[in-house]
């Protein structure tokens, strides 16, 4: 006996499915929303749902034609009505074999097409995010909004609306049609309701349970393969001795996987047979009354085989509908999981009527009266998309006060000061990751809070300390700056950059891939490889998080030539580590606290003593022995 319906396993998902999900409260307009993005496709909808109620119809008029077989061809001995009836009952199988691959095209158009849809608007929306929302959310959960909750939501408009409506459609057919044969074994039928139903809540509370397990211990299994299997937490694991020690753990974890598996495929199991179990005593009961009504002559012989074909069209729809509020409302709340990213507003946008930024030349940068806080938690980012709890609520601390200069056109200025002081959060205002509390930043003498993201982002460039490559070759890597180079422009960026030879010596030359974050290449060569970015970019203004801090000299002193070549006729500001690029740098700033505490050339803020003269001496002094560079 098959199961009810022939729709088993997806009864036996919709009762896996939590129903803490139906005291979910969605935002108001969310149900809006949703027409909004089914409006392109309300033609193919409406073919779908029509497909649909038809497919509906075929499962209550197979049974009537085996019956009208049976009881006027069959019976009677009427042959042409037989073979006729037969006839009919082939083309509806075959109708209804065109109707199921109809269905599902129709599926997979709007289905697919909602998913491609939202991804691409959810991802656009969060590329535009601030760099404070990537440092908040983690990467999983986002992912999840991507992939999860997208392809849930779009279950809202293809598996749920069917389901519902070809259930519903389905079972009024079945039971107008049972009623009219015989009212006496659908209301005994309709009893049995109860216990078909009991045992699918019963075994499913347990199988939600088990559901929530193994997602937390599957997310938790893809975390730990994640973080051990990129270099530098494989290169960790193995620095410290580590390997037997994480396998150990990854096979506790997998181990507990498992033995969820095993008890969830048996809790699985023993629903379905339950199911079928009823089913099958259903339909016995249903064989044993109707067939002494049979046996009585109240009752026809073909219409005891159609009641009984019915009655297994009766069951499935029944217990689906039994669960739709928890099916409707979990379609409905991943749609709200994923409205929620789109409603999260970036901090840093084009202004209504921003402009372009253009320049003749390199533009001067000033800070008028900077003061900044770094947004807090709720501003920026979801707690859904955290890890952890947010520990942090107490109101934002100024990092920067009151902090003014200005670098003019073409000159190098470098910060200076102790870690924490505020010099990377600086030169963050100047690319606009951030936008200042008070004050303002301009480029150029224009507030880049008027000009267009767009061309700041071609004005401006930046290397921080820790360049990053994707893993891709390094030619796609350049291209990045700028798609449109030529060859010979790509070569060009890379002698500039100090990084020509090498690459000139590898097999695969341009079309060699750099590896994981760039982790083929070493410290100094993927800092020059991020320095040939920026030359093949062409900024007009150049940030740098000067990359030699942690390099040997060999490369230290190849990124060194690079610079000079990067920052060339450029406006520059530069987190300064090297006492060479103190030495060239045409105003140096020092930086305390988030203020300017003192200015000058190297050898006015030495003359004057103060926090510079102590910086010089624990930081820079010992490199004007052991640097050449820094002697001249």
């Amino acid at each position: 006996m098959s199961m009810p319906g022939g729709n088993g396993f997806s009864v036996m998902a919709s009762f896996r499915r939590d129903p803490s999900v139906k005291h979910e409260k969605l935002k108001p307009g969310t149900v809006r929303r949703i027409m909004g993005y089914a409006r392109p496709y309300k033609r193919d909808l409406v073919l779908f749902l029509l497909l649909n109620s038809l497919a509906a119809v075929s499962v209550v008029a197979g049974p009537l034609l085996i019956r009208a077989i049976i009881d006027q061809g069959v019976v009677p001995g009427n042959r042409s009505l037989v073979i006729g009836l037969a006839l009919g009952l082939a083309g509806l199988a075959v109708v209804d074999a065109v109707l199921s691959l109809f269905q599902r095209w129709y599926s997979a158009k709007i289905g697919e097409g909602l998913i491609y849809d939202l991804r691409s608007q959810v991802f656009d929306h969060v590329q535009r995010m601030p760099v404070a929302f990537f440092m908040r959310a983690q990467t999983g959960s986002l992912v999840s909004r991507l992939n999860s909750d997208v392809i849930g939501a779009q279950r809202a408009l293809t598996t749920t609306l069917s389901s519902v409506v070809s259930n519903v459609i389905s079972l009024v057919l079945v039971l107008v049609a049972m009623l009219y044969l015989s009212w006496l074994v659908t209301v005994v039928a309709l009893l049995l309701l109860p216990v078909f139903i009991i045992p699918a809540k019963l075994v499913g509370r347990r199988l939600q349970k088990i559901s929530r397990e193994q997602m937390v211990l599957d997310a938790e299994m893809g975390s730990l393969m994640t973080e051990r299997f990129n270099v530098s937490g494989a290169m960790l694991a193995k620095l410290y001795g580590r390997p037997d020690e994480e396998s150990e753990r990854f096979s506790r974890r997998a181990g507990r996987v498992r033995d969820i598996g095993i008890i969830a495929a048996m809790y699985g199991r023993v629903f379905f047979t339950a199911l079928t179990l009823v089913a099958s005593l259903a339909t016995a009961m249903v064989y044993g009354i109707g067939g002494v009504m049979t046996v009585g002559g109240s009752l026809q012989i073909g219409t005891l085989v159609a009641l009984t074909a019915l009655l297994s069209r009766m069951y499935g729809p029944l217990t689906a509908l039994s669960n739709v509020q928890v099916d409707v409302m979990t379609a409905l709340v991943s749609f709200d999981r994923v409205f929620e990213v789109l409603d999260l507003k970036p901090m840093v946008a084009d202004r209504p009527g921003a402009r372009p930024l253009k320049t003749e030349g390199a533009p001067g940068v000033a800070f008028d009266h900077v003061v900044f806080s770094y947004p807090a938690a709720e501003d920026v980012s979801l707690a859904s998309l955290e890890s952890i709890a947010r520990a942090d609520s107490a109101p934002a601390k100024e990092v920067l006060h009151d902090v003014s200069f200005t670098v003019e056109p073409g000159q190098l200025v470098a910060l200076v000061g102790p870690s924490g002081a505020g010099k990377s959060t600086m030169t963050h205002l100047v690319s606009r990751l951030y936008d200042v509390n008070e004050g303002a930043v301009r480029i150029g003498g224009q507030d880049v809070r008027d000009l267009t993201l767009a061309s700041l982002n071609e004005t401006v460039g930046v290397v921080t300390q820790d360049a990053h490559l994707f893993h891709d070759s390094i030619r796609k890597n350049l291209l990045y700056a700028r798609p449109g180079a030529t060859e010979e422009e790509l070569w060009e960026a890379l002698a500039g950059a100090q990084v020509r030879g090498l690459v000139e010596a590898m097999p695969d030359g341009l079309d060699t891939v750099v590896g994981d974050r760039g982790y083929r290449l070493s410290g100094g060569e993927k800092q020059r490889m991020a320095l040939a970015r920026l030359l093949l970019k062409a900024p007009a203004v150049v940030v740098l998080d000067e990359a030699t801090a942690h390099l040997d000299s060999e490369s230290e002193a190849a990124v060194q030539r690079a610079l000079s070549t990067a920052l060339a006729g450029r406006t520059s500001l530069v987190i300064a580590h090297r006492l060479s690029t103190i030495r060239e740098a045409d105003q140096i700033l020092v930086i305390e606290d988030g203020r300017i505490a003192d200015r000058g050339r190297h050898g006015e803020l030495l003359a004057r003593g103060g926090l510079y003269t102590e910086l010089y001496r624990t930081q820079f002094a010992r490199q004007e022995t052991l640097d050449p560079l820094a002697a001249k």
